[in-house]
């Protein structure tokens, strides 16, 4: 259930089903048997290293790509159909879109708009997206974060009911990221469903209420963030200063604590899930106070990593 929760009167409503969906080129199998639903109001994450399919298994559920096998339903229709009704109810930005070089920012808003019988204002998307001083710029004077967030809004014009976003944040600055997910979150608020193809371990983190986990064209992991990050068997981490220098012998005596390290003045221990307390309390019996503590507990990152590496052993 996404983070909206369920549909009216308590409905569950799949807007994305894609069942044993299989794709090759030759006999190199990219897409293999991959299955999962979406449904209305979530952002859905799709992970996974650097040519692992995610870009492939996107791309035929959006039509650009014809399946081998298996079935996609996207808001009740077939992308292999390409109905004028499909393409009305999807929006698509891909990792690379090109447009004419003499195409200005307005033009292709214009052109993208006439598409749809009910587009998104355009300004709204330009202010949203920071775009309004490019507004009478050609395509190949944008720079790449400029051409980018076009991208985005061009996937959003016809205010679709689903949209596909491939590495949307790639080339924006942290300021400019966070104004997209800001959008998207909005986005999600009014019924609009995301799938959501991702790097940014904090951007899936922030916004996706459920991840699947790709490596060699398989889900090999499916879960909420926090769910993944929940499961990895990783030591937790905390930093801090103590008040006075002490022997890094007393906390490595601690049955919770694994190791310990320091890096000039601040101290780094690693350990069971009660490490923080036992270090804490253990140097305050010897009248150490510390300063600058930060604990870290297993992240998505370390999810994805742990994922991954077992899948490649």
């Amino acid at each position: 259930m996404g983070r909206n929760g369920p549909g009216l009167h308590g409905t569950v409503i799949a807007v994305i089903e894609v069942s044993h969906l299989r794709k090759s080129y030759g006999e190199r199998v990219v897409v293999d048997d991959v299955s999962f639903t979406v449904e209305q109001g979530e952002i859905f994450g799709v992970l996974g290293p650097n040519g692992a399919g995610k870009t492939t298994m996107v791309e035929c559920v959006g039509g650009l790509r014809a399946r081998d096998g298996g079935s996609i339903r996207v808001a009740g229709m077939d992308p292999a159909e390409e109905s004028v009704a499909f393409r009305s109810a999807l929006g698509i930005q891909l990792q690379e879109s090109r447009l004419p070089d003499k195409m200005s920012v307005d033009e292709a808003l214009q052109l993208y708009a006439s598409f749809y019988p009910d587009p998104h204002e355009s300004g709204d998307l330009l202010e949203r997206l920071g775009l309004v001083e490019q507004r009478k710029t050609y395509f190949a004077k944008l720079s790449g974060g400029q051409k980018q967030r076009l991208s985005v809004a061009l996937a959003l014009i016809g205010r679709p009911r689903v949209a596909i976003l491939d590495e949307l944040t790639t080339g924006l600055d942290p300021v400019a990221r966070r104004e997209v997910w800001d959008l998207l979150e909005n986005l999600r608020d009014t019924g609009v469903t995301l799938l959501l193809v991702s790097h940014f371990m904090e951007e899936a983190e922030r916004l996706c209420d459920r991840v699947i986990v790709i490596d060699h064209g398989r889900i090999i992991a499916a879960d909420t963030p926090e769910g993944l990050a929940a499961n990895v068997q990783a030591d937790q981490r905390m930093s801090f200063v103590p008040s006075s220098t002490f022997d890094v012998a007393l906390l490595e005596a601690l049955p919770d604590v694994r190791a310990v390290t320091t890096s000039g003045e601040r101290v780094v221990v690693t350990g069971t899930d009660n490490v923080a307390s036992a270090v804490i309390i253990g140097l305050h019996e010897r009248g150490i106070a510390v300063s600058r503590l930060r604990v870290d507990q297993p992240s998505l990152d370390d999810a994805f990593v742990a994922l991954t590496s077992e899948e490649q052993r």
